[in-house]
């Protein structure tokens, strides 16, 4: 056998090592399928002015993303992306911010820090934070 170090790895491989990881869950999981959710707010013309994106699986919400547009925040969208993405019957919600994020934000909702990575990725950190919806 051979180990190789690949600096940049192809998608083939990403994508192989991602379907195993896959195959092994789902074979040992009480859940049995993630879903997509996510929602948006445009402006007048069409173009997307906040976002926020994540999956339902099980009890929880995990958010991968929240955007607003420089021009628009602080005037409440955030909020109407963050609260709008909780209607699947889901009890917690999960997500992760870096330090120079929104960490405040979301803790103006609500949310608690249940763990810091310090040092992330070298000198800054990251917050990794929930909060239960019942």
């Amino acid at each position: 056998m051979d180990i190789e170090v690949i600096n940049q790895p192809d998608s083939e491989l990403l994508d192989f090592l991602d379907k195993k990881i896959a195959e092994f869950n789902w074979a040992r999981w009480e859940v049995k399928e993630r879903l997509p959710i996510a929602t948006q707010i445009k402006d007048e013309k069409g173009d997307v002015v906040a976002a926020a994106a994540g999956r339902t699986f099980g009890n929880w919400l995990q958010i991968n993303t929240l955007w607003v547009s420089d021009t628009q925040r602080g005037k409440g969208l955030g909020s109407q992306v963050l609260t709008a993405g909780q209607q699947r019957g889901c009890k917690s919600v999960l997500l992760d911010t870096l330090n120079f994020q929104a960490k405040p934000f979301y803790e103006k909702h609500g949310y608690q820090v249940e763990w810091t990575q310090p040092n992330y990725p070298k000198t800054g950190c990251k917050y990794f934070m929930s909060k239960k919806l019942v």
